[in-house]
C-alpha cells in the first residue's frame, strides 16, 4: 500500500527557506496517523531505516554555497521533492529517518583559513593542495591553528609534519585529493540546517509514527575531512597518534535494520563515501548483508560545475561497484514492494 501525500506538502516550496509550523503540523500528523491507522514505529516487525545524507540548505538550495545541481542544474531540488514524497507515501513502513549533518567551523583543514601561502594569504576556494605543494611550501598550515588543533583534537605535534602526512595519507589510501571548499555547513548558520521541506517530513514522521529522528553529525574535527558519516578521511597524525575514530555507534545502528535505504547529497562525494564505508563494514562481517542496502538513486545527484568539473561518470562507476557487491539500485518510480528482495512485513 502507498499512502496519499498530506495536503501540507507543496512541491513548489521545495527550494523555499521558511519556518516550519510545528504545532499545527503535530496536530495534522496525529490526525493523519489515526485516519490511516499508523502504528508506532516500535511496533514494526520489519525495521526499515532511511539514511538521508546531508539534505541541508548548503547543498540543496540554489543560493547556498555548494548547491548540488547535477547535470540538470536542479538536481538537489528535484531529489528533495522525490525524497519527501517517498517519505509520506511510506510513513507506515519507515521505522526511522537518520539524517546526517555536515557540521563545520571556519578553521578546518578543507577551509581557506586553515592554510596560508608564503605571503600569509589563504588559498582560494576550490584550490587543490598536493604533496608537491607542501614540499615546495606553496601552502602550509597557518601557525595559529596549533592552539585550535590542541584544544579541539588534542594535537600536540608539528604542523608542517602533519600537513605532509595528511596530504600524503589521502593519496596512499586512494582518497579524494585535498580540496579547499568554500565555507559551508557552518555550525550555527542557516546553511547547516536541514532543507525546510525535508525537516517538515521528518517532523511529521516523528509525530505520526511516535518515533524520533536520529541525527548524525559529521565533519567537525579540524584536522580531517569527513565525507563519510561512518569514518573520517584520516584517523592518525604523523606519529601514529589517533586524531579521530570511526562512528562505531552509527555503523552498529545501521546494521540492525532489516533494510537500509540511502539518499541525499552529493552522490559523488558524501553519499558515495558513506556507502563505501558501510560496504567495507558489511564485507568484514557478512557480504550477504549488502542485499539489505537500497540506493535510492533518483534522490541524489553528483557534483557538476559546468565547464569546470563533472563527477557524474565517476559516481556511476562507483555505484556499479556497489551493485556488483550486492547492494540494490532503486528509484522512487517503483513501489518498494517491487524492489528486489525488499523485506515486506
Amino acid at each position: 500500500m502507498i499512502l496519499p501525500i498530506p495536503n501540507h506538502f507543496n512541491p513548489d516550496r521545495v527550494s523555499e527557506l521558511r519556518r516550519i509550523p510545528y504545532a499545527d503540523l503535530a496536530i495534522a500528523a496525529k490526525t493523519w496517523a489515526t485516519t490511516h491507522q499508523l502504528q508506532p514505529a516500535t511496533a514494526d516487525t520489519t525495521r526499515i531505516g532511511l539514511l538521508a545524507i546531508d539534505v541541508q540548505n548548503t547543498f540543496c538550495l540554489p543560493d547556498f554555497e555548494l548547491f548540488v545541481g547535477g547535470r540538470s542544474g536542479t538536481g538537489a531540488i528535484d531529489d528533495t521533492a522525490r525524497l519527501c514524497r517517498f517519505i509520506y507515501q511510506h510513513l507506515d513502513r519507515l521505522t526511522e529517518i537518520i539524517p546526517t549533518l555536515d557540521t563545520h567551523t571556519a578553521r578546518q583543514v578543507f577551509h581557506p583559513a586553515f592554510w596560508r601561502d608564503p605571503d600569509g594569504n589563504p588559498p582560494a576556494a576550490m584550490t587543490t593542495i598536493t604533496l608537491d605543494d607542501i614540499d615546495a611550501r606553496r601552502w602550509q598550515i597557518d601557525p595559529s591553528m596549533a592552539a585550535i588543533a590542541a584544544d579541539q583534537a588534542g594535537f600536540q605535534g608539528d604542523l608542517d609534519a602533519y600537513a605532509r602526512h595528511y596530504v600524503g595519507q589521502l593519496t596512499d589510501d586512494g582518497k579524494l585529493p585535498l580540496t579547499i571548499w568554500p565555507y559551508h555547513s557552518m555550525l550555527g548558520g542557516v546553511g547547516h540546517a536541514l532543507v525546510p521541506v525535508f525537516e517538515e517530513a521528518c517532523f511529521f514522521h516523528n509525530i505520526a509514527r511516535s518515533s524520533q529522528t536520529r541525527f548524525e553529525l559529521k565533519g567537525n574535527n579540524p584536522l580531517t575531512e569527513n565525507y563519510s558519516v561512518l569514518r573520517p578521511e584520516v584517523m592518525t597524525d604523523d606519529r601514529g597518534t589517533a586524531i579521530a575514530a570511526k562512528n562505531t555507534a552509527a555503523i552498529e545502528h545501521l546494521l540492525q535494520f532489516d533494510a537500509v535505504i540511502i539518499a541525499g547529497q552529493a552522490k559523488s562525494h558524501c553519499v558515495a563515501w558513506s556507502i563505501r564505508d558501510l560496504l567495507t563494514e558489511i564485507q568484514d562481517r557478512d557480504p550477504k548483508l549488502a542485499n539489505r542496502v537500497y540506493l535510492l538513486e533518483d534522490c541524489m545527484s553528483p557534483v557538476v560545475v559546468p565547464d569546470v568539473v563533472d563527477f557524474t561518470d565517476m559516481a556511476e562507476a562507483v555505484f556499479a561497484e556497489f551493485a556488483a557487491a550486492g547492494m540494490q539500485r532503486v528509484t522512487t518510480a517503483t513501489p518498494i514492494a517491487d524492489w528486489p528482495d525488499f523485506p515486506i512485513a
